[in-house]
């Protein structure tokens, strides 16, 4: 019986983000897919936490006509359209392809490479030509072998798959092309290759053969241009004739036929086999067995159009048996035994499934609602792309092929028989149960013909068909285990109520635990529930996980819903583990924090003494929820953390500064973590958090966020300049600690402490803090502009907020302003501030701004004359160095004394010969 899905039985989708309009695809394996548009053939992951994101993209030498992927070699084919011409290529080790421009090596199929060349070869990606005589149509690989077969218009070409052994170490991957199969009056539009099994289809006929060995002949096949059967001239007469009748505006249809067995062979359509592979014992010699010939004739009656009446979608399916290990320890695969093949097919309507080993039958007949674009067989469902939706149909192939296996597989006989499938009345109870549940929300789905009482009755079966498919998968040891997370979470059901369904002894009164539910329970603990589980459910847990998964003890302990354990449990469990195995520090930071809370200070200490910092930072990435929990959607410091802030503050700061590095925390979530562990409100910001901060610009941040930190330190050095706020806590870097260790901290300019060691009666309580904020405004990275709005709260009247205002001008490059503002608030800094900024094009300031400036103050007089004349002496001496003589005079004012500027004039005019 066919059955239609209307939901499909796919986990997700996704979209590819795909930069030009796709022309074709195909998938690489379970984890990659090829899309090719224009010139081009990009690779996304499909898989894995780079789930639709590109891995790599390759040029072609012009649009992509077809394209297939072999999972055997690893490797890409594709007809390629260049200048009207088609060429078949074979990429290789496409994975190392990381970027667009990495080097690729081009090489002939079949060509030897040498020794040398081997390197590299190693991790760059190869692309092969494979020239052909004619061009290439459509192409097949192999999904047991990896051969590759190529449609041609009137023959097949076989390359087989092989391997050049360069080394002992290292081999690479070739083709031989070892085998040509002539056809006539036929010509392939797709083509479909399984060990030896090759269908090929054209609009109308479908035609599948079997190549088989034939070990008693002792002579290769040769190529004969001879018909295999007289039928050929029966069709070469009848096309003949077709062409003298269609002359005279007649249309002439051929009967659809259906042929199997060795019946197909009257097909009319001829195969002869050329072998082309080198003379060796690995080379096998073939004959052909026909297998099945179908004809199919257009409806005229209908006048429906001819491209609307082709097949499409040829596909060849095997079905395998999995069998014992191979003796060779090396090889992890397993043996593969083919139980049978099912060939498919599909007109725009119907579709067609046959088998096609052992015996040849049809199996079914899809008739589809809508017109079909595409089709794709599985051993359990199609999939058919139609006009309008995506639908999806039951097969029989796994069936059929275990019924081939064993004919006793569907019949009522024999209950010692029925014992050896134990799981199958497992899986045959979820069958059923997922069949009533698809009714019960089948019904929920048109849920406004109910009544409300109607409807909370339906809502309660669903839920409870929800929690017995959880039971049943959290019960059963199979690849769908998994699946009892999600049930249970539609069934309403809280991880306490779940925990005690799940109380099941075994016969010997000990216990199991299945992988679906310690998969449920691990997953819900990791979830930041508000549940909180009993001491006794606790406990229960714990022991749970000691049985199936001790290595996730650790990290189940550190669950908010686990708060209630009792911590002598905990530490008995955790003694008991073997640390060998996996991360012994984390089990040492679980200890450490259960001591903690059972109030014994000493075996906590010990616990953290058993491992250096960096380590006990590792610990802390691996689970951050050691110091950080979430409850009731708050963050919540842990005991471990408040206690570390106490005692050990600097490896609290590196532990968060992990977690932000590794992608556990986010800045936001650190920044409420430090403020509620220092007891602080949104506004006011602790001095931890201000270690973080100056910890993650030594760290290095992209550079995104680097100005968004600079904002946040120098806001805060401000504010507390501006309040005379000390720090609440002692910081764990001074600022010559920073300098060392961080570049955007640089070194303060010299004149600057000039200025600062004018004022004696400055607070030293905050001096860091300026000391800070003047390193990282003298830092090649900040952004001046940015700070200038908030400098206002720093008021100029102080020399602190005087020193950072005139860095900052500076920093604009205001020289002038900031050479007013020092002459008149610190005479004594205008000296060391000109020798460090007035250089190359500012240096004319000593002598056009400078200069005048002073000989003017001096003219005035005042209590500050000593130092103006002080600095009028050390600027005329280097604006005696860096004028000639006669611009040297031009500067000087006209009402000077001369006996005052002599030596000056008598150092300018004999430099020259000095020099």
């Amino acid at each position: 019986m066919v059955q239609l899905y209307n939901l499909h039985p796919f986990g997700s989708q996704q979209v590819v983000p795909c930069k030009l309009e796709p022309e074709r695809f195909c998938g690489g394996g379970r984890d990659a897919l090829f899309v090719a548009a224009g010139c081009k053939v990009e690779a996304f992951a499909v898989a894995g936490q780079e789930l639709c994101q590109p891995r790599c993209a390759f040029s072609t030498l012009g649009r992509v006509l077809c394209l297939a992927y072999s999972e055997a070699g690893d490797y890409l084919a594709a007809i390629e359209e260049k200048n009207k011409a088609a060429f078949l290529r074979v990429y290789v080790n496409w994975r190392s392809k990381r970027t667009e421009n990495c080097r690729v090596c081009i090489r002939m199929v079949g060509h030897k490479v040498e020794a040398p060349l081997s390197d590299s070869f190693r991790d760059q990606m190869s692309i092969i030509e494979m020239p052909l005589s004619e061009a290439p149509v459509c192409i097949s690989c192999c999904p047991v072998k990896g051969d590759l077969l190529v449609g041609c218009s009137n023959k097949l070409v076989l390359f087989s798959l092989k391997y050049q052994i360069i080394s002992e170490e290292f081999s690479i991957l070739d083709f031989e092309r070892s085998l040509i199969i002539h056809i006539d009056n036929i010509i392939p539009v797709e083509i479909s290759f399984c060990v030896g099994y090759v269908a090929l289809m054209s609009d109308l006929e479908v035609l599948i053969v079997k190549l088989e060995s034939d070990p008693k002949s002792g002579e290769s096949v040769n190529y004969q241009p001879h018909k295999t059967n007289n039928s050929g001239k029966q069709t070469e007469g009848i096309s003949n004739e077709t062409l003298q009748l269609e002359s005279d505006d007649f249309v002439i249809c051929q009967k659809p036929m259906e042929l199997l067995g060795e019946k197909s062979s009257q097909s009319g359509i001829s195969v002869t086999l050329e072998s082309t592979g080198l003379a060796d014992k690995s080379i096998k010699y073939y004959h052909v067995q026909h297998l099945l010939y179908k004809r199919f004739a257009p409806d005229i009656s209908s006048l429906v159009l001819a491209d609307d009446i082709k097949l499409h979608s040829l596909q060849l399916l095997p079905i395998y048996q999995t069998g014992s290990p191979t003796s060779d320890r090396k090889k992890l695969s397993q043996e593969k035994e083919l139980l049978s093949l099912f060939c498919f097919f599909s007109l725009p309507h119907v579709g067609y499934l046959y088998m096609v080993v052992k015996s040849v039958e049809l199996m079914s007949v899809y008739q589809y609602p809508e017109k079909s674009q595409q089709a794709v067989l599985t051993p359990q469902f199609l999939h058919v792309i139609t006009s309008n939706n995506l639908q999806c149909f039951t097969v029989r192939c796994s069936a059929a092929a275990a019924r081939e296996e064993d004919p006793y597989v569907d019949t009522t006989l024999k209950v010692d028989y029925s014992n050896t499938y134990k799981t199958a009345r497992t899986q045959s109870c979820i069958h059923l149960l997922s069949e009533a549940h698809l009714l019960v929300r089948a019904a929920l789905m048109d849920a406004s013909q109910l009544e409300p009482a109607e409807k909370a009755e339906l809502l309660e079966a669903f839920k409870e068909s929800c929690g017995h498919l959880g039971d049943c998968y959290s019960r059963l040891d199979t690849q769908y285990s998994h699946l009892a997370l999600p049930y249970y979470k539609m069934s309403g059901l809280s991880m306490a109520e779940v925990l005690t369904r799940a109380d099941w002894p075994l016969e010997d009164g000990s216990q199991k635990y299945e992988r679906g539910l310690i998969f449920y329970i691990n997953h819900s603990l990791c979830e930041n529930l508000d549940e909180e589980l009993s001491e006794e459910l606790a406990a229960k847990v714990v022991q749970m996980f000691h049985v199936a998964e001790p290595k996730q003890l650790p990290h189940i302990l550190c669950s908010p819903s686990m708060k209630n354990i009792n911590p002598v449990t905990a530490i008995n469990y955790l003694s008991k583990l073997d640390t060998s195995g996996f991360s012994s520090i984390l089990v040492t930071l679980t200890k450490a924090a259960m001591a903690l809370k059972m109030g014994d200070l000493d075996m906590h200490r010990n616990e953290m003494k058993s491992h250096s910092e960096m380590k006990l930072v590792c610990g802390f990435i691996l689970e951050p929820r050691l110091l950080i929990q979430q409850r009731r959607g708050q963050i919540v410091p842990t005991e471990l953390a408040v206690h570390l802030k106490d005692t050990q503050p600097g490896l609290l700061v590196a532990s968060v500064l992990g977690l932000q590095k590794n992608n556990k925390i986010g800045i936001e979530e650190a920044d409420s973590f430090f403020k509620v562990l220092c007891g602080k409100d949104k506004d006011t910001i602790p001095q931890l958090l201000v270690d973080l901060w100056e910890a993650q610009l030594v760290a290095g941040l992209p550079d995104g966020l680097l100005q968004e930190l600079f904002f946040k330190l120098t806001s805060q050095y401000i504010w507390r300049l501006s309040k005379m706020q000390p720090p609440d806590t002692t910081p764990l870097r001074t600022s010559e600690d920073l300098i060392n260790a961080c570049s955007h901290y640089g070194l303060i300019y010299p004149w600057v402490n000039v200025l600062i060691s004018s004022d004696s009666l400055a607070d030293k309580s905050y001096t860091e803090d300026l000391s800070k904020l003047q390193s990282l405004i003298c830092g090649p990275a900040f952004d001046i502009a940015s700070i200038i709005p908030f400098l206002e709260p720093l008021s100029e009247d102080t020399v602190a907020g005087l020193s950072v205002h005139v860095l900052c001008r500076t920093r604009l490059k205001e020289y002038e302003q900031c050479i007013d503002t020092l002459l008149e608030r610190c005479p004594e800094a205008i000296i060391p501030y000109a020798t460090h900024e007035l250089k190359e094009e500012t240096r004319t300031l000593w002598w056009k701004k400078l200069l005048p400036e002073l000989c003017h103050r001096i003219k005035c007089g005042g209590e500050k004359g000593q130092l103006y004349l002080s600095s009028l002496k050390e600027t005329l001496s280097v604006v005696a160095v860096e004028l000639e003589l006669r611009d040297f005079l031009n500067v000087l004012p006209e009402d000077g004394t001369a006996a005052f500027f002599l030596p000056y004039l008598l150092y300018c005019s004999r430099k020259k010969s000095l020099t």
